[in-house]
């Protein structure tokens, strides 16, 4: 088919109706107000060279866009996501990051530069290369594109593309993957969060959770608009006389701005006018208890106890018992699945079969110094490690030992 045929517009035997659409706002689109054309007499130079790539299209609400409408979220998911969600999706990404890689079940002989930088050309590090990635998983899919491969065929560099930027198609059974109109298919690793054979896509929490963003953004929208009018709250102004609509208008308008501009200063009312508040606790007028339910519940999804995000426990003491405990809640209830499936599925691409890469879970749950000093004496003592290993372990500086150096670190490491 061709562009015109598959664009959007009316059929040819349809007949407009005879309103004017300038005389119905917003009136910024179609004719007769529509001019082709730049109407600020800009000219484009089609031979010009642009001497960097062209801004990322980002979508914004137009003059007659509805006040209560968000834009949809081209180029990402961050223009959509609450503070809430951002800062669970930071706190997870981050922590799942910094867990230092490394192999398992691997020949002496396997090439993996990539456990220190997968692609130098992009990242300065294998931390910002993973917490690009597990951000995109925990949003429903990751895609990583190899740019070049070793003998052996497995990959070398490669990069995460931005989900918006992978087009993705079912075809007999299997996925097709295509950026732009590049096929990829043989070079691209698609990591779900969940999936099903019959859909193309990966699904995350926040899907499920759209209705809690909503409801967040609306809360925080009120919060700002709130604050924003000074903190005054829903009330009545009564006034003894019969007042016409022009008159009711100017009072309430003088009373808002009077308490806008005056915050924490004490109202004078004169001329028989009282004031009645409708609600005077402010917490109760701010939402509070709904908004925390909310953000608490949107934390629940991402897998992040609420109070590690500045939320309210709730205050059970059958919860957590100390902050150690809360941690390692947040591993294994969390973390471990996220990683487990992210880990996975890169050791089978990136690996022969029977071997794979994993992250140290230790470098966020790791033990207090003398329970890690009171495990390694029994293992001393049974003969499981050598006092070498015990030092490597912990990360003390070890030299001699298989000419190998280790850097100096402390045990709190």
């Amino acid at each position: 088919m061709g562009l015109f045929s598959r664009s959007i517009r009316p059929p040819d035997d349809i007949v407009p109706n005879p309103n004017d659409p300038a005389d119905n706002p917003p009136a910024t689109v179609g004719p007769p107000t529509a001019t082709p054309g730049d109407p600020h007499g800009v000219t484009i130079d089609d031979s010009a060279t642009p001497a960097s790539p062209p801004p990322r299209v980002m979508a914004s609400a137009w003059s007659g866009w509805p006040a209560d409408w968000w834009p949809p979220a081209w180029g990402g998911h961050a223009q959509t996501l609450t503070d809430t969600a951002w800062c669970c999706l930071d706190l997870n990404a981050s922590v799942m990051a910094t867990m230092p890689p490394y192999l398992v079940g691997t020949a002496p002989s396997t090439d993996a530069a990539w456990l220190i930088n997968p692609d130098p050309d992009l990242y300065t590090s294998w931390e910002e290369f993973a917490k690009q990635l597990f951000w995109d998983y925990q949003l429903g899919e990751a895609f990583v594109v190899a740019t070049a491969s070793y003998a052996t065929g497995y990959p070398a560099r490669f990069h995460v593309v931005s989900p918006w930027a992978v087009n993705v198609e079912m075809d007999a059974g299997h996925r097709r993957y295509t950026i732009g109109q590049l096929d990829v298919t043989d070079r691209m690793l698609h990591i779900r969060y969940q999936s099903s054979a019959d859909d193309a896509h990966g699904h995350g929490p926040l899907e499920a959770g759209a209705a809690r963003l909503v409801a967040d953004q609306v809360l925080m929208r009120y919060a700002s608009s709130f604050a924003a009018a000074g903190g005054v709250p829903s009330s009545i102004l009564q006034h003894p006389d019969q007042l016409s609509a022009a008159q009711a208008g100017e009072l309430q308008a003088q009373w808002v701005q009077a308490r806008s501009s005056r915050i924490g200063e004490p109202a004078v009312l004169s001329g028989g006018v009282s004031y009645q508040a409708i609600q005077v606790n402010p917490r109760d007028m701010a939402l509070v208890e709904l908004s925390q339910l909310t953000e608490s519940r949107i934390a629940v999804l991402l897998g992040v106890p609420p109070f590690l995000v500045g939320l309210p426990s709730g205050g059970d003491p059958m919860t957590y018992s100390n902050v150690t405990s809360l941690f390692d809640y947040h591993w294994r209830a969390g973390l471990r699945p996220k990683a487990q499936a992210v880990m996975g599925a890169l050791s089978q691409w990136l690996l022969p079969r029977g071997s794979g890469v994993e992250v140290n879970r230790d470098a966020y749950v790791a033990p207090d110094p003398l329970s890690r000093a009171q495990v390694a004496q029994i293992y001393l003592q049974n003969g499981v490690l050598s006092i070498d290993e015990v030092r490597a372990i912990e990360r003390f500086r070890v030299a001699g030992a298989a000419g190998v150096t280790l850097p100096e670190a402390t045990i709190n490491e």
